[in-house]
């Protein structure tokens, strides 16, 4: 019973919402007492296809009582909901069902608490940490150091957990980007088109360099996260996007994994 037609009454009725949760005793700010505004509105060039549905894009701001009538108001939380390259699940979907399977959130916790509640309360739909298995991890970094950019001056680098150690242990492994991009262009036979395959080609390499100077074997370990010049990426769903020009691709993995986590 989502409309885009009542973004405003969402509005006002999510505000009203978070008042009433701060009242409580739930506060989402310390300090300063601030006047919460809520927007909803709709993003309709966030789409990858035709067939995805427009995002919807949530917006907490504030003022201070103490800030000037003509201040800007500071944003204090974003939310997104959206759909990119989702038409496999868009295709098998009611007519008047509003499909937009991924979220992506940024800031407090405790806002995201707040609004996910709501949201969860006024329509049939649930909230949850978007969980990356290292295989997909394996398939981002494969995807991202493939990329041409201009100037990619950040590293590409893999961190590994160590299990089953009394205390927790990391692994970091960076590779300058154009080496990295060097191996890959030697594994990928076809631009443009990944296989299982190559990307386990690539792991194998990085695996086996990587043993040849310390002597670990990184394959017994759990990769939990991947940096490259595109974008950084962690299992347990926090992602860092870095380049816009491959905005779309990004959200269309992230949306793949979310359909696919949901079905």
């Amino acid at each position: 019973r989502f409309s885009r037609a009542a973004l405003r009454d969402y509005a006002r009725l999510l505000g009203a919402f978070i008042a009433a949760e701060r009242q409580k005793g739930l506060a989402v700010e310390v300090g300063v007492e601030l006047d919460i505004k809520v927007a909803l509105s709709s993003l309709p060039e966030l789409q990858g296809s035709e067939q995805d549905q427009p995002a919807v894009l949530v917006q907490l701001s504030s003022r201070s009582r103490a800030s000037p009538k003509n201040s800007e108001d500071k944003i204090l939380w974003s939310g997104c909901f959206c759909c990119v390259y989702g038409d496999d699940l868009s295709e098998n979907m009611p007519e008047d069902f509003t499909c937009l399977p991924l979220f992506l959130a940024n800031g407090a916790e405790s806002y995201m608490s707040v609004v996910g509640n709501w949201f969860q309360k006024t329509f049939d739909c649930i909230f949850r940490r978007l969980a990356i298995s290292p295989f997909s991890l394996t398939w981002m970094v494969a995807m991202w150091t493939g990329c041409k950019v201009d100037k990619a001056t950040s590293a590409v680098e893999l961190v590994f957990s160590v299990p089953r150690l009394p205390q927790p242990l990391d692994i970091s492994y960076a590779i300058h980007p154009e080496d990295a991009k060097a191996l890959w262009d030697t594994i990928q036979k076809t631009p443009g088109e990944i296989t299982q395959e190559e990307v386990d080609v690539f792991m194998d390499c990085l695996y086996s360099h990587f043993h040849r100077h310390f002597k670990i074997h990184l394959s017994a370990t759990k990769l939990v996260k991947v940096s490259t010049a595109i974008a950084s990426a962690h299992c347990d769903g926090i992602v860092k996007m870095l380049h816009s020009q491959y905005l779309s691709g990004v959200l269309m993995l992230l949306t793949e994994l979310a359909i696919s986590q949901i079905q």
